[in-house]
């Protein structure tokens, strides 16, 4: 196999790097060796010479030959997905079109038609028109077109980036953050959506390494600490259940597994309590070989001895038996009372669930083959890219609101609600009365004026648990509002309420049309496209049906017109002026002086000014990003601050380097939050701590006690990091003190 590396400054010689290719190269084909036949060997043999060839001169940034890269996303397809032939040639070519001198024409030439459009599928948009669009996620919704044709595109998509993921550290610290950002905002959702759990996992535990090092670093420490008597735990509480399973006729497996990191720290955040204070770190997994027509069966048996042996929550059964999720994922989860008062969570499924929950998709199409399936499980996915096609039809808002609505519609939980009738609309978690009207028809969701849920009545906004069974009650007067945007989270909702409000504003357009072309004429011009053009410009609007609205709803009153010139048909504006402002347009935020005389610097080591974000309250010492906002310069955000994700996701071109100059003249507002019991002198305990011990400056302090227990919540000045990490080390210390938290989100108390 002919191939020749240029070699720059590294440690391995040109010979001792072909051993390494050829290696990986034999690594891929040992992985596919069930669905090689001598055809397909020779196709892939093909694409991995066309792609050793294409990047013989490339380098990663870890020094080592490109092709690398592309061998091992195509044994992660192979391997860990289950992707077959095809897909593997794919992940082999998928940087080529982008990267080198080939073309899409060459690789239509030499594989094939299908094979070149999943390519085209994986290759980036080298430019996007629009200067204020992201080009993340204009690309993401070019791969979600190709999706829809063929959901392959997403899998080797997954793959490429699982991959980067695994060699970020080689990358600079900006676009740790960017990839790692994009990996929790979208690509770990849809993992989870297309049934990979392994890859989310990974993926989250991956991206907390790079966005939360010291509490990613902290829990991983304490897992190893905690191992030995976890493993001895597990035995424990196995014990008996393997006896009892033994006695049976059921083929099974049974082992405990640590849960992963990310998620013992969403559980941490989520319920306020310490590492120690996470009841499941782990889970039991019981798997059984069960004939196709058992399946169930087994498992309930399996959840019966369970449950003899263990005390069961009610709360936490959930039976993915009866009703699997859209993903495909069936599972029987209950949560016991283990030994020394522990609550362990059990999972019980079989192989093909198995399979199923690690492979996802790809283990769809083998079982749909083998004819195992139901045709109801066959549909899930086709249905899910069915809405996903419907979406993409019918959107024309900007490409970061497509992908806000492709996350909150198609990558949450879902939850099954009812029709009176009986019929069930599965809509994803957080939706409320009138997304369910929306899911039933769109001409039942714009007449909706309310809902009944067990015969009450609910207002539209009413959040819907699973298991709801809701009446729509329309009107014929109905027509949707401005503000049920905000409370919808379905994309077939939102895309409807938005036509609906723009064929409103169409119709209030024609009156401002009128007074345009009036006032035109008025001035001796002409109502002609160039002129509207011109005026849309002065106006600062969008497009002309914004002028014409702005004018109907007397925003504008085109008084500026008198000082147009007038040359032939033509108008010619002035400079322009500044008008009134939409109603609708954020108000800017306005900065203090102290704000915007804080130093930071940047890449080139200059002092610049900047705006500390209002979201998350960076301090000096806070690991942080810079983000060029538009009109308001550089904005200092943290890096896991709540809009953190999404930001640099989606706006990775907007995001500069940016570390703490040191200076211990300026002190920064931030906030705690203080729980304890609720005792005799515990506010001048903390009051003398803070200001008298510490002397540190209290712009507020609210405290609530209630049954017990009190919160407060308070708001201080101080210099840095370092500084706050003292003072909640020392409130910890305090007799009678639960937790101390710094608040994540905008300062509370007001």
């Amino acid at each position: 196999m002919e191939m020749t590396a240029h070699l720059h400054k590294y440690s391995l010689d040109e010979e001792q790097e072909k051993k390494i290719i050829l290696r990986e190269y034999r690594s891929l084909l040992r992985a596919l060796k069930s669905k090689l036949k001598p055809a397909s060997k020779k196709m892939i043999r093909a694409a991995f010479k066309m792609a050793a060839e294409a990047h013989r001169t490339m380098r990663r940034k870890s020094g080592e030959p490109y092709i690398l890269h592309p061998l091992a996303v195509s044994k992660i397809c192979a391997e860990e997905i289950g992707l077959g032939v095809r897909s593997t040639i794919c992940a082999l070519l998928h940087d080529t079109v982008e990267d080198t001198d080939i073309t899409l024409e060459d690789v239509k030439r030499e594989f094939g038609e299908e094979i070149a459009k999943l390519v085209g599928g994986l290759t980036k948009i080298s430019n996007v028109i629009d200067v204020n669009a992201s080009k993340q996620a204009e690309n993401f919704k070019k791969i979600l077109l190709t999706l829809t044709d063929d959901p392959r595109v997403i899998l080797i998509k997954l793959a490429d980036r699982l991959h980067n993921m695994r060699t970020l550290d080689f990358m600079k610290k900006e676009n740790q953050l960017k990839i790692a950002s994009e990996a929790i905002y979208i690509y770990a959702p849809l993992a989870n959506r297309m049934g990979l759990y392994n890859l989310k996992t990974e993926m989250e535990d991956l991206a907390m390494k790079y966005l939360e090092p010291e509490a990613f670093k902290e829990i991983v420490r304490k897992l190893n600490d905690t191992k030995r008597e976890r493993t001895k735990y597990i035995n424990e509480f196995i014990k008996p259940i393997k006896e009892q399973l033994e006695k049976t006729d059921l083929d099974f497996e049974i082992y405990g597994r640590p849960k992963h990191i990310h998620s013992i720290w969403k559980k941490m955040k989520k319920k306020g309590v310490s590492f120690e204070e996470v009841y499941d770190l782990f889970a039991i997994r019981i798997i059984l070989n069960s004939a196709p027509e058992k399946e169930k069966e087994d498992c309930w048996k399996v959840y019966s001895l369970i449950t003899d042996q263990y005390s069961p929550s009610t709360e936490r059964l959930r039976d993915w038996l009866s009703n699997s999720k859209s993903n495909g994922y069936e599972a029987l989860h209950t949560t016991v009372m283990g030994p020394q008062g522990k609550w362990v969570e059990v999972q019980i499924r079989t192989k093909r669930m198995n399979d199923i929950a690690e492979k996802g998709l790809a283990a769809h199409w083998k079982y749909k083959s083998d004819g195992t399936e139901n045709a109801r499980e066959e549909n899930r996915f086709e249905n899910w890219f069915q809405q996903i096609r419907d979406v993409i039809a019918n959107h024309d808002t900007d490409s970061v609101d497509f992908l806000h609505d492709f996350k909150t519609s198609f990558l949450s939980e879902e939850i099954y609600v009812y029709t009176p009738k009986g019929d069930v609309k599965m809509l994803p978690v957080g939706s409320t009365a009138l997304d369910f009207a929306f899911a039933i028809h769109s001409a039942v969701g714009t007449k909706t004026i309310g809902a009944k849920l067990n015969n009450k009545l609910v207002p539209l906004s009413h959040p819907l648990r699973s298991g709801d069974q809701l009446e729509i009650i329309t009107s014929n007067k109905q027509k949707p509002s401005e503000d049920w945007l905000n409370f919808v989270v379905t994309s077939k909702a939102r895309g409807r309420i938005r036509d609906a409000l723009k064929e409103e504003k169409r119709k209030i357009s024609e009156d401002g049309k009128y007074s345009v072309q009036k006032k035109l004429e008025g001035i001796g011009a002409v109502f002609q496209s160039n002129n509207i053009d011109e005026l849309v410009n002065f106006y600062k609007q969008s497009s002309p049906l914004d002028l014409y609205y702005q004018v109907a709803v007397k925003n504008i009153d085109l008084k500026e017109l008198k000082s147009f010139k007038i040359q032939g048909d033509r108008i010619e504006a002035p400079k322009p002026v500044k008008i009134k402002e939409s109603i609708n347009e954020p108000i800017p935020h306005t900065f203090s002086k102290k704000d915007s005389e804080l130093i930071i610097f940047g890449e080139s080591s200059d002092k610049i000014v900047y705006n500390l974000a209002n979201c998350c309250k960076p301090i000096p010492g806070d690991a942080v990003f810079g983000f060029v906002t538009t009109g308001k310069g550089l904005t200092i955000h943290r890096t896991n601050c709540p809009n953190a994700a999404k930001l640099m996701a989606n706006f990775s071109h907007r995001v500069v380097k940016t570390k703490w100059a040191k200076n211990k003249e300026i002190s920064f507002l931030s906030g705690l939050k203080i729980v304890g019991l609720d005792d005799v002198g515990v506010v001048h305990k903390i009051t003398n701590l803070i200001s008298g011990e510490m002397k540190i400056n209290m712009a507020a302090i609210t405290i609530e006690a209630k049954d017990g227990l009190f919160e407060g919540d308070i708001k201080i000045f101080v210099n840095d990091k370092e500084e706050l990490d003292t003072l909640t080390l020392r409130l910890k210390e305090l007799e009678g003190i639960e937790s101390v938290e710094r608040y994540v989100t905008e300062l509370a108390p007001n």
